[in-house]
């Protein structure tokens, strides 16, 4: 579909953000469901002064990374009561008042859905018993899913202090990583960058411990299939890779700014070939 003046515009922000493989994703949803939209990467540094720009510039929706997602709340209008909750915003909408005409800033968290979404395909989670390595913000996002949804949640962090904070925010346990040993789960999710590019051999839990686990998801999705999935599924578990949450939280991002049923086969196709391309 050309790009026009009826196009709308969409696109996300963060620093750096030239790997983002957001734009693949959402560029074909867009053509797979006929909206004249475009979806850009853009690096930016302060993250108030982008939404004021994106504000005047007419975007209508645009999704957050890393480093604004925080930060950016200080700098919207309205906050989605869950996305307070977490304390992290990944996913603006821009829209126009009825009553003045004037533009209106939304945050949301998409995060926390897509890794529900994610995992929803092969465990129930209600009552499931979930190990979340990790304490930053994807830790966060992931943890508030998994308690909501009625998962028995135990954090394992290496900075004991992060790690505990979490748990406590989150109202669950708190484990150090030399004592998993202890920890009886059926789901391991590891939201740590370790196994991803440069560092592929890396490893964020002894693999002795895998068998313990029915399921292990990994956030990593480069490489697609990290060294903690190759040692899981050769433990006997069910693995989902890096993809899946991505994909999730994309398209719920994309029925926050549409409205439109989101194509999410297409969605992880397109994320798939441009992995394939780098």
């Amino acid at each position: 579909m050309p790009i026009d003046g009826t196009t709308k515009l969409y696109g996300i922000i963060g620093h750096p953000v030239g790997h983002s493989m957001s734009p693949a994703m959402h560029n074909a949803a867009f053509a797979a469901t006929g909206i004249n939209g475009v979806y850009v990467a853009m690096d930016v540094e302060d993250a108030g002064r982008a939404v004021t720009a994106l504000r005047e510039l007419g975007f209508v929706g645009v999704s957050v990374t890393v480093p604004h997602k925080e930060a950016v709340m200080a700098h919207v209008d309205e906050i989605d009561p869950v996305a307070r909750r977490i304390g992290a915003v990944n996913t603006l909408l821009f829209y126009r008042h009825p009553d003045d005409g004037q533009v209106v800033v939304r945050g949301f968290n998409t995060d926390w859905q897509g890794a529900n979404l994610a995992l929803a395909e092969k465990i129930r989670l209600a009552g499931s018993r979930v190990l979340v390595l990790g304490a930053g913000g994807a830790a966060r996002a992931v943890g508030f899913g998994l308690v909501e949804a009625g998962a028995r949640v135990v954090i394992s962090n290496r900075t004991e202090a992060r790690g505990k904070d979490l748990a406590e925010s989150l109202g669950c346990r708190f484990t150090a990583p030399d004592r998993l040993h202890e920890v009886e789960a059926d789901v391991l999710v590891n939201t740590t960058p370790v196994g991803m590019v440069p560092h592929a051999d890396g490893l964020p839990i002894d693999p002795d411990l895998l068998p313990r686990f029915s399921l292990v998801m990994d956030i990593v999705y480069a490489p697609l299939e990290t060294r903690l999935l190759r040692e899981a599924a050769a433990a006997g578990c069910q693995v989902i890779d890096g993809l899946a949450m991505l994909q999730y939280q994309g398209a719920v991002q994309f029925k926050i700014w549409t409205g439109v049923r989101p194509p999410v086969d297409v969605m992880r196709r397109a994320l798939l070939e441009q992995l394939a391309a780098h």
